[in-house]
C-alpha cells in the first residue's frame, strides 16, 4: 500500500526557487520525481534516520527532510536543498 506524499509549502517554495535558478532543470525536476516515487513507495526505510521522527533523503541534487506518518499514510516534505555537484 503506498503513501501520500504532500509537500509543505515551504518546501514547494524552497524547490520552486531551485527549479527557477538551475542550469539543469530537468535533473531538477527528475530528483523531485524520484523524492515523490520513493516516499510513496518506501518512506519508513529510505534514507537516514533524524531526530523527532524525521528523515532525510538524498537524490542528488536535491536532498529532503520528512516525516511520515504512518497512521495515516501520510509523508509530509518539510524542507528541501539543492546539493552541489561539482
Amino acid at each position: 500500500m503506498s503513501f501520500t506524499v504532500i509537500w509543505k509549502p515551504e518546501a514547494e517554495d524552497g524547490l520552486a526557487s531551485i527549479w527557477m535558478k538551475a542550469l539543469d532543470r530537468k535533473a531538477i525536476t527528475a530528483a523531485a520525481h524520484k523524492i515523490d516515487q520513493t516516499l510513496r513507495l518506501e518512506p519508513e526505510t529510505c534514507g537516514e534516520s533524524r531526530p523527532n521522527g524525521r528523515r532525510i533523503l538524498i537524490v542528488v541534487p536535491l536532498g529532503v527532510v520528512y516525516k511520515v506518518e504512518p497512521l495515516d499514510r501520510m509523508v509530509n516534505v518539510l524542507k528541501v536543498w539543492e546539493i552541489e555537484t561539482h
